[in-house]
């Protein structure tokens, strides 16, 4: 009588064996477009402001960024690096003249 509540792991193995567990499926930390400039660092909004036809490239992945969701607004002209970007993101950075790149 109730010997598993005052003899915990008496029985031995219970429950379901994962046998081929893949973890970090579903990892990726995401950033919106009004925090892009705050994370890519020091003079890349200058740089964009009055680059002359050149776009700075900010890579997400490099920064520690998967995702690029579509929050905020853009209104110079960069080259994204990332591995995923929203439909919202990818038509606000092409409607200010920028470009989306996919990494691996």
């Amino acid at each position: 009588i109730l010997m598993d509540k005052y003899h915990p792991g008496y029985f031995g193995k219970v429950g379901m064996r994962h046998f081929h567990v893949l973890g970090n499926r579903s990892y990726t930390p995401t950033i919106n477009i009004d925090k892009l400039f705050n994370v890519a660092g020091e003079g890349v909004y200058e740089a964009a402001k009055n680059g002359g036809g050149k776009a700075p490239v900010i890579d997400l992945v490099q920064l520690g960024y998967f995702k690029l969701l579509g929050n905020g607004q853009i209104t110079v002209p960069v080259i994204v690096k990332a591995k995923y970007f929203s439909k919202l993101a990818e038509s606000k950075i092409k409607a200010a003249g920028g470009a989306c790149l996919l990494t691996a």
